[in-house]
């Protein structure tokens, strides 16, 4: 697949600064939604990750007529058996604001002891030109803090309370070019990218 330009398929404002800085090495022109005037959402009711990111792609690049790159991702906790996981923005059942998000988190992990309180970021990218497509994935590993370790960035709230394992830092305190290099997001494009350049 040689592409020379590119839509990035989200309106996640958190989601598409870090996925543009990890492109950056990438000789392409990159558009955001905002750019070409695209409002409509793609609505997730994949039962994976993976449907998630396809399905987006796939509408965008309809709308659009670009290669479209799209991604979704969520956490999985493990002493919460997984939760949230492909439901992380909709966990309560309805799609939550950053705050009401880390209400909940904070509520269902009451009690539970930072040694319990494993989890990973799981992300699945796609990307397609309409005839090609290319999925990649990429996870990280780490713990949920007890509280907020610093201000919530709109879009991403679980940066704010995640530690990745070997860091006495949450992901948002991380700088873009650091959290890319060892983020679940960062890992999926590094492997999205090796691919698109075999091709």
């Amino acid at each position: 697949m040689k592409i020379n330009k590119l839509l990035v398929g989200t309106h996640n404002p958190g989601k598409l600064t870090e996925i543009k800085k990890q492109l950056s090495s990438l000789n392409i022109e990159i558009f955001s939604l905002t750019d070409l005037g695209i409002k409509e959402d793609y609505q997730e009711t994949g039962a994976t990750f993976e449907e998630n990111a396809v399905g987006k792609a796939k509408f965008y690049h309809q709308l659009s007529g670009l290669p479209t790159l799209a991604d979704d991702a969520g956490l999985e906790i493990d002493a919460l058996g997984g939760e949230p996981g492909v439901m992380s923005r909709r966990w309560p059942g309805y799609e939550a604001s950053d705050q009401e998000l880390l209400d909940l988190l904070f509520t269902k992990l009451k009690g539970v002891p930072m040694e319990k309180r494993g989890a990973k970021f799981v992300a699945i990218s796609a990307l397609t030109d309409g005839q090609e497509l290319i999925v990649s994935r990429g996870e990280c590993l780490g713990r949920i803090g007890t509280e907020l370790a610093c201000e919530i960035k709109p879009g991403i709230p679980w940066s704010s309370v995640f530690y990745p394992t070997g860091y006495k830092q949450v992901f948002s305190q991380l700088s873009v070019e650091e959290k890319n290099k060892i983020s679940h997001r960062g890992r999926s494009l590094n492997n999205l990218i090796k691919e698109l350049e075999k091709k």
